[in-house]
């Protein structure tokens, strides 16, 4: 998997916020928000390819989380990543 061209995390008023670039990936409908740990796991593997298994690593490497939660946590992630069109195989 990887995340779509086009989009980009920004950080406004202290909180982490996807942004489209382009007219094609412009959706006014909602505005997606990414918590802590999705900001961190976005900032590690944007330009890079990915699955659950690098994303959960980066989450046990960085919180104190142990490998199932983080792995299910991680495929979470990826699918509502893919649900909201930011990521595709």
């Amino acid at each position: 998997m990887k995340i779509k061209e086009g989009f980009e995390l920004r950080n406004i008023c202290g909180e982490d916020i996807v942004v489209a670039h382009g007219r094609q990936n412009i959706d006014f409908s909602k505005i997606i928000s990414l918590n802590e740990s999705a900001a961190y796991l976005w900032r590690n593997v944007a330009g890079k390819e990915f699955d659950a298994s690098v994303l959960a690593k980066l989450l046990t490497d960085e919180y104190e989380v142990d490998e199932a939660t983080a792995f299910a946590d991680a495929q979470k992630v990826m699918a509502d990543w893919q649900e909201a069109g930011l990521a595709g195989c």
